[in-house]
């Protein structure tokens, strides 16, 4: 499986940015997928996941409310809706894929077989 991530950029605190996570050479529709961030100097950290189906998805705390992760199988494409963007939220954005069915997604980065490049989200103050 070939992830590609897209659709980062600068936007202004309290914007929104919606990237996506676009698979090739392999249907998505067997994986939980993950989106994961690693800002400068700190270590890669979960963001959001969601299950095969899209029935399931696991937030962190600190996006919460503000993020919302999705899917089209169809598409073979997972996205992540940010709103209410903060500073904080600047980082590399990775997506990630897990095989298997699984009811609840992973949230450890471990669990997850394939990763994308990243797209890089910056928040301007």
């Amino acid at each position: 499986v070939q992830l590609q991530a897209s659709g980062g950029g600068l936007v202004q605190a309290g914007g929104s940015l919606r990237v996506s996570c676009a698979a090739s050479g392999r249907t998505l529709s067997m994986y939980g997928m993950g989106w994961f961030r690693q800002a400068p100097g700190k270590e890669r950290e979960f963001v959001a996941a969601i299950n095969w189906s899209g029935g399931n998805t696991l937030y962190a705390e600190s996006v919460k409310g503000r993020f919302t992760i999705s899917r089209d199988n169809a598409k073979n494409t997972v996205y992540l809706q940010m709103n209410s963007l903060k500073p904080e939220d600047t980082a590399v954005y990775y997506c990630a894929a897990a095989r298997g069915t699984y009811y609840y997604p992973p949230k450890e980065a471990y669990e997850y077989d394939y990763w994308g490049q990243g797209t890089q989200v910056t928040v301007s103050s």
